[in-house]
C-alpha cells in the first residue's frame, strides 16, 4: 500500500464518517496498530525484547493486509466496500 493510497483512504474516511461510522472506527484501529508497529518495534529493540519487537514490527503491514482482505471479500460478494473506488492505483 502506497502513501498516496493511504492518504486517499484517510480522506474517504474523513468525508464519509457520518455515513459509515463503523468504517471510521475500524480504520482508526488499523492506523493505531500501524503506528504501534512503527513506534513499538524500535522501542522494544532498545530494551532488548527481540521477540516483542519482531511481533510488533508485523503491525506495520496491517493497513495493506486490511485493504487486501477487504478488496478480496468485496470481489467475492461477501462484504460491500464503498471505499474501494477511492483507491487509485
Amino acid at each position: 500500500m502506497s502513501l498516496d493510497q493511504f492518504q486517499q483512504l484517510r480522506h474517504w474516511h474523513l468525508c464519509h464518517r457520518r455515513d459509515h461510522p463503523m468504517e471510521g472506527h475500524i480504520w482508526t484501529a488499523v492506523v493505531t496498530l500501524w503506528m504501534v508497529g512503527w513506534v513499538g518495534a524500535p522501542a522494544a529493540w532498545l530494551v532488548h525484547e527481540d521477540g516483542a519487537a519482531a511481533a510488533v514490527a508485523l503491525f506495520v503491514f496491517v493497513p495493506g493486509l486490511y485493504v487486501a482482505c477487504r478488496i478480496r471479500l468485496h470481489r467475492r460478494g461477501r462484504l460491500r466496500c464503498d471505499w474501494i473506488n477511492a483507491l487509485k492505483t
